[in-house]
C-alpha cells in the first residue's frame, strides 16, 4: 500500500475537525485492514467488526495523530490495538479460523496443477493461523500488507533491527509448521 502524503493530510485535517475527509481514508484504506484482520483472524465477520472498529477509534482519538507521522502506520497501531482488545473480548467463544478464506482464482487450465496450488494454500493457511499472533502479525503487516519495516517498527513500538528479527523467525517458524502439516522435513 503507497504511503501518500495526501493521507497525512487529510488525517491532519480529520484531526482539526473536518470529519468528513474520514470517508475518504475509509474508501482507500478498508479493504486493506480488512485483509490485514482476516489474515490475523481467519474470522470474516469479526475482521468487519474490527474494521468498523478501527475507524470509530481513529475519530475518537485522532487529536493523538502527529504531523510528519505515515497516516498508515498509525492506522496500524489503533488496528492492532482493536485487534488486542477484540481477541481479548472474544476469549471463550469460538476460536478464530473457523472461516475460509477467499483463494484466488487460477488461470492454469491443468486440473492436477489447481489441486496441488490449492492444497499447498490450504496448507498456508493451516500454518499461519497455527502461528502465535505476534509471529502472525509480523508476517501479515510485512509479506501481505506490504508495509516497510520502518513502518512496522512504528507500528509495533521497537526497532527495525527487531523488525527484521521477528519477520526471520516468523518465518522460519511458518516453514518448520507447513512442512509439519505437508509431512515433509523442513529444510
Amino acid at each position: 500500500m503507497p504511503e501518500t502524503r495526501a493521507d497525512n493530510v487529510l488525517m491532519q485535517k480529520v484531526r482539526d475537525g473536518d470529519l468528513a475527509k474520514m470517508a475518504v481514508l475509509f474508501e482507500r484504506h478498508h479493504r486493506a485492514l480488512f485483509r490485514y484482520f482476516l489474515r490475523l483472524t481467519g474470522n470474516r465477520e469479526f475482521s468487519e467488526d474490527l474494521v468498523q472498529d478501527v475507524y470509530f477509534r481513529m475519530l475518537k482519538y485522532r487529536h493523538t495523530y502527529r504531523d510528519g507521522n505515515p497516516f498508515t502506520s498509525w492506522m496500524y497501531q489503533v488496528g492492532r490495538n482493536a485487534h488486542l482488545d477484540g481477541v481479548q473480548k472474544r476469549k471463550g467463544e469460538a476460536p478464530l479460523f473457523e472461516e475460509r478464506m477467499e483463494e484466488p482464482a487460477s488461470a492454469e487450465p491443468d486440473p492436477s496443477e489447481i489441486l496441488r496450488r490449492r492444497q499447498d494454500l490450504g496448507l498456508l493457511r493451516r500454518a499461519l493461523a497455527a502461528l502465535p499472533v505476534e509471529k502472525r502479525e509480523v508476517l501479515v503487516l510485512s509479506r501481505f500488507q506490504n508495509l516497510k519495516y520502518e513502518q512496522i517498527a512504528d507500528i509495533l513500538a521497537c526497532d527495525v533491527g527487531t523488525v527484521k528479527v521477528r519477520v526471520y523467525r516468523a518465518i522460519k517458524a511458518l516453514s518448520q509448521i507447513f512442512f509439519e502439516l505437508a509431512g515433509e522435513k523442513a529444510s
